[in-house]
């Protein structure tokens, strides 16, 4: 791994999860830059095509890649997608795994106004945990961790235990 002056951190999970709240709001508190994937993708046309089925746009995956490997080879970023295994492992110093209750994810992407198709198979990833394995076979183990966001006093909590997190590794980096 190459010498940061701040890690990498990557969070992931199913879509409602609270990825980009959690993202943003720890961008905020520590400086460290954000990066949605999403809007990466959107604001350069990053697609190859449209997924029908999906309703979605498929990623280019290595035009994303392309674009952030000297940004991610210095640190210091928050990366926040719905999946993982397209990244290098040596991108990542932790990797956060959002998990939500199902009851609660549903109520949040039927707010969003996402179809019943799209809403059952997000709650499926969720209930089958395919996220979580995904980072368990993408990324060393020990650095893979599983938050949950259910409410807002979980946000707070995760919150906190990262900003102890990144205290600990600028301890174990200075």
């Amino acid at each position: 791994m190459e010498d940061r002056h701040a890690p990498n951190i990557l969070i992931t999970g199913t879509p409602g999860t609270g990825k980009s709240i959690l993202g943003q709001e720890l961008a905020v508190r520590t400086g460290l830059k954000y990066v949605n994937i999403g809007d990466l993708a959107k604001e350069n046309n990053f697609f190859e095509d449209w997924d029908e089925e999906r309703e979605c746009h498929v990623l280019d995956e290595d035009r994303v890649i392309d674009e952030l490997e000297v940004q991610m080879t210095a640190g210091g970023n928050i990366v926040d997608y719905h999946s993982c295994e397209m990244f290098p492992e040596r991108w990542f110093d932790i990797v956060f795994v959002m998990r939500t209750n199902n009851t609660v994810l549903y109520d949040r992407l039927q707010n969003r106004g996402y179809s019943d198709k799209k809403i059952q198979e997000n709650v499926q990833c969720e209930i089958f945990q395919t996220l979580l394995e995904e980072a368990r076979e993408s990324y060393k183990v020990e650095i893979v961790h599983e938050l949950q966001s259910n409410t807002p006093q979980d946000m707070e909590t995760n919150l906190n235990n990262i900003l102890q997190w990144l205290v600990q590794w600028k301890n174990d980096h200075s």
